[in-house]
């Protein structure tokens, strides 16, 4: 898959060293390969979660949530916001 943008896992990481190598993954799993549906993409990421129109990733052991919109169709993802599980559970992403 696509994935747009690249920099906000740079940006992310800088600040939460400890996610580096765990957002760095995710990409490399992320461009090597194809989901035709979140079905599919749940084979690779059994913990990711549909939240209305957007797709929760947890990162790091689930210490931090990577929020993406999907668009199978055109085999892009599209990165909203990456935060700290703190972060995610006050809600504010949503309106991302």
């Amino acid at each position: 898959m696509h994935v747009i943008t690249r920099k906000r896992l740079n940006e992310f990481a800088e600040k939460h060293a400890d996610a580096r190598t765990s957002l760095e993954h995710w990409y490399r799993l992320i461009k090597a390969n194809r989901f035709a549906s979140f079905a599919k993409l749940r084979e690779l990421f059994p913990s990711a979660d549909h939240v209305g129109n957007k797709t929760v990733f947890d990162i790091g052991g689930n210490k931090y949530r990577l929020i993406a919109a999907v668009h199978y169709n055109r085999n892009r993802i599209y990165i909203r916001v990456i935060l700290t599980h703190r972060d995610y559970d006050k809600g504010t992403w949503k309106d991302t």
